[in-house]
C-alpha cells in the first residue's frame, strides 16, 4: 500500500466527466455573460445591483481562498461527478474486483489449456532431437565404414549428413531450451495466479460486508466534514485500500494475459512436422527474458531463468501437473496489509 500512488481525480473516469462538465459551465457561464450584459452593466448601475454583485463576488472569492470551503465544495463535485459517471461506467471496486475474479478464472482455464499444449510440442521436439542424434550415430558408422571400405562418395555423404543433423540439433536444442523457459514461467504463473484469485474472492467476501457497515456509519455528510477538518475518513480511506488492490490485480492480470498472447504467438510460431521455427517467436521470448521484474512472478522470474539455463536441473516432463494450487495452512493473504 505504501508503493501504491493513488490516481487524482483527473486521472480517473470521474474526472474526464468532470473536465466536460466544468468546461460545459465555463463555456455556459461565458455565453450568459455575453448574451446578458447589457442587462448585467444596468443592474449594476444602481447601488442595490452593485452591492449584489460584490456580494456574489466576495462570496466567489472567500470559497476559492478559504481551505475548508474550497474542500468542501471541492468533495461535493467530485461526489456529482462520481455519481454521474457511474451511471455509465463500473467505479464500485467491490464490483471491479469480482469482474478481475471472473477474468482471473477464464484466464486459468486457457492457461491450461496452453500449458498441455505446450508440453505436447516439447515432447514432439525431444523425441525429434533423440531420433536426430540416432541417425547422426548411424550416418557416422556408415561414414566410417565407408571410409575402411575406401568408398569416398558415400562417406563424404554421411558425414554431410551427420554435420546437418548436427547443425539442426543445435538449433533445436536451444528451441528446447526455450520452451522449457516458457513452461516454467506458465507452470509457475498458473500458481500464483490460482493463489492470487482466491485471495481476492476472500477479500471481496469479508470486505463487500465491511465496506456496508463502514458507507451506513459513515454518511456522505460525514466524509465531507471530516474532509473540512482536515482529517482522514474511514470511508474514503478503505475505498482507497480497495482501489489499491484493484490497481494491484489490474497490473498482474495485464502481465499474465500479455505473457499469454506472447506464448501463443511463439508456439504458433514453431513447425515441429518440418523443424522450423520463426525468429521472431524467439526474439519476444527474449525480450521479455531481458525486461526484468513481474509482478506476477516477483524474484521468482530469475530463479526460473536460471532453473531453465541449469543443465543439472532436468525438467521431468512426465510429472503430472498438479490440478490445483491450494494455499498452504497459515496463508497470509497478501492484500490484508492494505488495510493496516
Amino acid at each position: 500500500m505504501q508503493q501504491y500512488k493513488p490516481k487524482s481525480f483527473w486521472q480517473r473516469p470521474e474526472g474526464v466527466t468532470g473536465a466536460i462538465a466544468l468546461g460545459g459551465l465555463a463555456l455556459g457561464a461565458g455565453f450568459l455573460i455575453f448574451s446578458f450584459l447589457p442587462q448585467i452593466l444596468a443592474f449594476a448601475a444602481n447601488t442595490l445591483g452593485l452591492a449584489v454583485i460584490i456580494l456574489a463576488i466576495g462570496a466567489l472569492v472567500y470559497m476559492v481562498l478559504d481551505p475548508k470551503m474550497r474542500n468542501l465544495v471541492w468533495f461535493m463535485y467530485k461526489s456529482v461527478m462520481r455519481w454521474v459517471t457511474g451511471l455509465f461506467v463500473k467505479l464500485d471496486p467491490i464490483g471491479i474486483l469480482k469482474a478481475y475474479v471472473q477474468d482471473l478464472k477464464e484466464n486459468l482455464k486457457k492457461m491450461n489449456r496452453q500449458i498441455s499444449r505446450l508440453r505436447g510440442q516439447m515432447h514432439q521436439l525431444k523425441e525429434l532431437i533423440i531420433n536426430n542424434q540416432k541417425q547422426i550415430k548411424s550416418n557416422l558408422n556408415l561414414a566410417s565404414e565407408a571410409k575402411d571400405e575406401n568408398n569416398k562418395n558415400v562417406m563424404i555423404l554421411k558425414t554431410r549428413q551427420a554435420g546437418r543433423l548436427k547443425e539442426s540439433n543445435i538449433k533445436l536444442e536451444d528451441l528446447y531450451k526455450k520452451m522449457e523457459i516458457l513452461y516454467r514461467v506458465l507452470m509457475k504463473m498458473e500458481e500464483n495466479s490460482q493463489v492470487m484469485m482466491e485471495d481476492v474472492e476472500d477479500q471481496v467476501k469479508v470486505k463487500e460486508v465491511e465496506r456496508k457497515a463502514i458507507r451506513t456509519s459513515h454518511s456522505a455528510m460525514k466524509s465531507a466534514m471530516n474532509i473540512i477538518a482536515g482529517n482522514s475518513d474511514k470511508r474514503v480511506m478503505f475505498d482507497m485500500a480497495l482501489e489499491a488492490i484493484a490497481e494491484d490485480v489490474s497490473q498482474k492480470v495485464g502481465e499474465m494475459e500479455q505473457f499469454m498472447n506472447l506464448s501463443e504467438n511463439f508456439m504458433k510460431s514453431v513447425d515441429l512436422q518440418n523443424g522450423i521455427f520463426e525468429e521472431e517467436g524467439l526474439k519476444m521470448l527474449e525480450k521479455w527474458e531481458n525486461e526484468g521484474f513481474s509482478l506476477l512472478l516477483g524474484e521468482e522470474k530469475a530463479d526460473l531463468l536460471l532453473k531453465a539455463n541449469d543443465d543439472t536441473d532436468v525438467l521431468d516432463l512426465m510429472e503430472k501437473p498438479k490440478e490445483k494450487v491450494l494455499r498452504e495452512s497459515g496463508h497470509q493473504n497478501q492484500y490484508d496489509n492494505f488495510f493496516e
